[in-house]
């Protein structure tokens, strides 16, 4: 029988990390990053073991800003730690299942996946197992390692304001071996841009060489999507992600049969509930999981067996600037699913001018996954940088 696995401390330090590029679209404008990383400390005799989890402030998506989400971490989340004490890999699994998605009707995913995240990092360092030994423990058929990691492609993205840059842009990524594209469009110029991108792989996407998805941010109305899509059409666009606001789902069967390319729902789609709403309701074709977004591992990983098991595909999504920590646990969610249609996100210092990691969690030559080395979500994260890019005092919960 193993000891008790306690937490002696939780810490949750807001950062701020310049971006090499500048964001823009229909929802929002970034050039920094601002995560929340928490980290959980266990006690004697697992003192050495230390798990970290990291999560994203989106208020267009979650409704969060970084104050709430610390609020739900300090409020709801950490006062339920001091239950936590495992003697085994299966007991800690139930701990962080129960962990709550809702609370007065108000959505808080975005600071349970930071938690989560944090404990099953630990969970894993402290009884020697890989996370993607969840999906046995969850009952997810044909889910388990190696997943879909060997096989799935990371996308790149369509940046820039000129052609010349955006042009530039997209060959160098093409010759680093990327096939799979997405343009932001719903803001000022989107057609001129995507016919830019057009011009550079056109001929890779009539040859099926390459694939151009777009992302409306729930940016337009039903009418200026309909319009749209024959712009989308013209342009080889095989996926448009979440055209429409969430209040407008039910217009989603209507627009999907005039459309061309699938339907992705991205701002749609926090909770299981969702899940089943958007899937029971029809139209779309692609369910965007991001693991902040959708308040961790496990309930992503719910939320893709639901979309598989119902004949839709996954894609997996990430927030713009996520560090190292939430690159290695969308590689645990590639290493457990059995398929995945578009990967986003392990961009580390390609994107972020600094990361949190010695060893950035980057996606390789032709968009492939590097196996993550060493327990847990297998990154070591370096105290110096989590201090040299704080932006606040590092806030210290004993327990």
């Amino acid at each position: 029988m193993n000891a008790p696995l306690q937490l002696r401390s939780v810490r949750i330090h807001r950062l701020v990390i310049p971006l090499r590029v500048r964001f823009e679209h229909a929802a929002a404008t970034r050039q920094v990053s601002d995560p929340i990383v928490v980290e959980v400390a266990a006690g004697y005799p697992y003192a050495h073991c230390v798990g970290y989890g990291e999560t994203l402030a989106r208020p267009y998506v979650t409704g969060d800003t970084p104050e709430s989400i610390v609020e739900d971490l300090v409020d709801i989340f950490v006062p339920r730690l001091g239950e936590f004490r495992p003697s085994s890999f299966v007991n800690g699994l139930e701990f962080i299942e129960g962990l709550p998605i809702q609370l007065g009707g108000r959505v808080i995913t975005a600071a349970r996946a930071a938690i989560e995240l944090a404990l099953l990092d630990l969970l894993c360092r402290a009884f020697n197992r890989r996370p993607a030994d969840i999906a046995g423990w969850m009952g997810l058929p044909g889910f388990g390692f190696p997943g879909c990691r060997d096989t799935v492609r990371y996308s790149g993205i369509v940046l820039g304001s000129s052609r010349r840059k955006l042009q530039t842009f997209l060959r160098l990524q093409r010759l680093y071996g990327l096939r799979d594209f997405k343009l932001k469009v719903a803001l000022e110029g989107w057609e001129q841009r995507l016919e830019w991108a057009y011009g550079v792989l056109g001929g890779a996407i009539r040859r099926q060489k390459a694939t151009l998805r777009v992302d409306a941010n729930a940016g337009w109305s039903l009418s200026q999507a309909r319009r749209a899509l024959g712009i989308l059409a013209q342009f080889g666009v095989c996926a448009l992600e979440q055209p429409l606001p969430d209040a407008d789902d039910a217009d989603l069967p209507t627009l999907a049969q005039q459309a061309h390319c699938d339907l992705i729902a991205d701002e749609s789609l926090l909770t299981v509930e969702d899940a089943q709403r958007l899937i029971a309701g029809g139209g779309v074709r692609v369910l965007n999981i991001r693991i902040a977004k959708n308040g961790g591992l496990m309930p992503a990983l719910r939320i893709a067996r639901m979309a598989l098991a119902a004949g839709l595909d996954v894609q997996l999504g990430c927030m713009v600037g996520e560090t190292s920590i939430l690159s290695a646990a969308g590689q645990v969610f590639l290493e457990t699913c059995p398929r995945v249609r578009f990967v986003e996100g392990a961009y580390g210092r390609w994107l972020l001018r600094e990361d949190l990691t010695a060893r950035p969690v980057q996606f390789g030559l032709g968009g492939r996954a590097r196996p993550r080395p060493g327990p847990g979500l297998g990154v070591d994260v370096d105290p110096d940088a989590l201090s040299r890019l704080a932006a606040f005092p590092v806030r210290t919960l004993p327990l």
